[in-house]
C-alpha cells in the first residue's frame, strides 16, 4: 500500500474563512490510482508549525501533497519553509521565470519584482508548471519520501494534478487496482441493516471490504475491492451484491451518485405519471428535492404550501370540522390535503405533509416530531404516521425522505397498503 498525506497551509482555512475542498478532491483522485490517504492536516502560516508537521509526515507517508502558501506575499511561507526543511539554497528557475513572464505578458501587464520572485525556488526542487496561475509547483524526492507542493487555489491545483502530477505519481509507484461500488438504501437504520446482513458481511472474500456510510435517512454500503485487474474486481463485487440483494432489495433505491428524488422521478416518467404536492410542515422542501433535478418538469405538475389552516381550507378543501375536531396534524387532515391537491391540479398521484417540526408546538398527545404523510392515487389514499426526532431541519428532511420512499415503493408496487 502506498500511503499519502495531504497538508493544507493557510490561516484562512483554520479560521473557517475558506472551505478546504482540496483535500477531498485529492483523496478521491489518489484513490483512483490505488494510493491510500492516511492523514489530512491543516496548518496556519507559521514556519515553526509547518516545519513540525512536515517532520511528522515524513515518518508516516510515502508521498506528501502540500497545497497553499505559494503566493507572492509575505504570509506565503511554503517555499522558504521547504528550502529550510530540505537544507536547500534558493535560486531563480529559468523555466519558471519564463512562464511567469509570459503569463503577465499575455495579460498586458509588466512583471514586477514581487511576481518575478514567484520563480525563486529551492534548488533541490523539480519544477511543476502552473498553467493557470503564477505560483509554480515543486516536486522533491528527499528523506525517503516524495513531496509535491502545489498552489492552493482549487482550479490551479486541479490542473497541475490532472496534467502533470497524477501521471507522474502513477509511474513512480506500482500500485494495486482499487474498485469501489456504492449501494444506496433508505428506510432502515445502519444498525438494523448491519444485523440483517451480518452473515453475508462475515463471508465476504478477503479482497473485498465493506463500509457503512450513514447520512440522515440514507445509508450507503461501499464495497471496495483490491487486486490487479479492474474487470475481475468489478465482477467479484457484483457477485457479492447479487448475493446480498435478496436480503435488502426492498430498501435499495440506487447506486453511486443516484439521488432518491431522481430515482422516483424516473419511475414517474416510466409510468407516464405526474405528481402534485401539498406541504405544511415541510414548507416547500419536498418540492425542492424534486425540482432541483433537471427535467423534473416532465412529471411535476405543481404544489400548494398550505402552512396556514386558512390555506388548507381555501386551496385544498380541508373542512373546518376536520381542523377543529382532529387538528391539522391528523390522518383526516392529511387525507383531505392529498385528495384536495390531486383534484385541484389534476395529477396522477399526490403527496402531502403535515406535522410538528419543533422546537415548539408539541403537546402530550402530539409531541414534536409527530408527522402525517399521505399519498393519493386513483384507488384511494395511503397514509403513514411518523414519530421523528432531531432538530427542526432534520425532522423536515426526514419527512421529505419518507414521502419520497413512500412514492417509490408505491410505484414499484411494493406497498402492503
Amino acid at each position: 500500500m502506498v500511503r499519502a498525506e495531504i497538508i493544507t497551509i493557510g490561516d484562512e482555512i483554520l479560521y473557517g474563512q475558506i472551505l478546504d475542498t482540496n483535500t477531498q478532491w485529492i483523496s478521491l483522485e489518489l484513490d483512483k490510482i490505488g494510493i491510500k490517504t492516511i492523514r489530512k492536516s491543516s496548518v496556519g502560516d507559521q514556519d515553526t508549525e509547518i516545519l513540525a508537521i512536515l517532520e511528522e509526515a515524513q515518518h508516516r507517508a510515502d508521498i506528501v501533497f502540500i497545497t497553499g502558501g505559494l503566493g507572492p506575499t509575505k504570509d506565503d511561507l511554503t517555499k522558504n519553509v521547504l528550502a529550510k526543511f530540505f537544507d536547500s539554497d534558493m535560486d531563480y528557475h529559468p523555466q519558471a521565470l519564463e512562464d511567469v513572464r509570459v503569463f503577465f505578458e499575455k495579460r498586458g501587464r509588466e512583471l514586477s519584482d514581487l511576481n518575478r520572485d514567484q520563480a525563486l525556488l529551492p534548488v533541490k526542487a523539480q519544477y511543476i508548471q502552473n498553467k493557470q496561475g503564477t505560483a509554480p509547483g515543486m516536486w522533491f524526492e528527499e528523506k525517503g519520501t516524495i513531496w509535491v507542493s502545489m498552489a492552493g487555489v482549487p482550479f490551479e491545483m486541479k490542473a497541475m494534478m490532472e496534467e502533470l502530477v497524477l501521471p507522474r505519481v502513477a509511474q513512480h509507484f506500482k500500485t494495486p487496482t482499487i474498485v469501489h461500488k456504492i449501494v444506496k438504501v433508505v428506510g432502515i437504520g445502519e444498525s438494523y441493516l448491519s444485523d440483517m446482513i451480518q452473515d453475508w458481511e462475515l463471508s465476504l472474500p478477503s479482497h473485498i471490504k465493506l463500509a457503512y456510510l450513514p447520512s440522515l435517512g440514507i445509508v450507503k454500503l461501499r464495497l471496495t475491492g483490491f487486486g490487479s485487474e479492474a474487470k475481475q474486481i468489478q465482477q467479484d463485487i457484483q457477485r457479492e451484491i447479487d448475493r446480498v440483494m435478496p436480503l435488502i432489495k426492498g430498501y435499495v433505491f440506487g447506486y453511486e451518485q443516484d439521488e432518491l428524488s431522481e430515482v422516483v422521478g424516473k419511475l414517474l416518467i416510466a409510468q407516464s405519471a405526474n405528481l402534485a404536492v401539498a406541504e405544511s410542515c415541510t414548507g416547500g422542501y419536498l418540492s425542492h428535492l424534486f425540482t432541483e433535478i433537471p427535467g423534473s418538469s416532465a412529471y411535476i405538475v405543481g404544489g400548494v404550501i398550505s402552512y396556514a389552516n386558512e390555506v388548507k381550507m381555501e386551496s385544498l378543501g380541508v373542512s373546518s370540522q376536520i381542523l377543529e375536531q382532529d387538528g391539522a396534524v391528523s390522518e383526516a387532515c392529511i387525507v383531505a390535503m392529498a385528495q384536495g391537491v390531486r383534484e385541484k391540479l389534476k395529477s396522477s398521484v399526490s403527496l402531502a405533509t403535515s406535522g410538528i417540526a419543533g422546537p415548539d408546538g408539541g403537546s402530550e398527545d402530539k409531541p414534536v416530531g409527530t408527522v402525517w404523510i399521505a399519498l393519493a392515487h386513483s384507488g384511494g389514499v395511503i397514509t403513514r404516521k411518523l414519530q421523528l426526532a432531531g432538530t427542526r431541519k432534520q425532522i423536515i428532511h426526514m419527512t421529505a425522505l419518507n414521502c419520497l420512499n413512500l412514492l417509490r415503493k408505491f410505484l414499484l408496487n411494493e406497498l402492503t397498503q
